[in-house]
């Protein structure tokens, strides 16, 4: 297994929620920022959903309005896992969705993809109507 394992995506309905996990390294989960982001179909770039600063938990999430107010990013230090919640999904939620972490100690940078050194294989969510 690599540094960050995803897990918890699946194939649900439109208005379903589900919960994704990103277990980690403790080389990648200490004191590092650790993100979500999603490969929509048909996209070149990944964008971000949210990120945590494991060190004190600060949050910061994507700006986008399709997404704001339904997802939710947390963490269980002790298991060195981050959680994303997301609920109220919508058919436009369906991508691959993969765990990211930056390459060094210190707060969360911009979240675009090329700030972060390390990735899972990701887990995909399709929602559908």
């Amino acid at each position: 297994q690599g540094d960050l394992v995803e897990s918890g995506g699946g194939a649900v309905q439109v208005g379903a929620s589900l919960r994704l996990s990103c277990v980690a390294s403790a080389e990648v989960f200490i004191g590092r920022c650790i993100a979500w982001f999603r490969q929509p179909p048909g996209k070149e770039r990944k964008e971000v959903v949210a990120a945590i600063y494991t060190y004190d938990s600060s949050a910061y999430y994507s700006p986008s309005a399709s997404m704001k107010g339904r997802f939710a990013i947390s963490q269980d230090t002790a298991n060195h896992t981050v959680y994303l919640q997301m609920t109220t999904l919508k058919a436009e939620d369906t991508s691959r969705y993969y765990c990211a972490a930056t390459p060094r100690y210190g707060h969360c940078p911009e979240l675009f993809e090329w700030n972060f050194g390390s990735w899972g294989q990701g887990t995909q969510v399709t929602v559908s109507s």
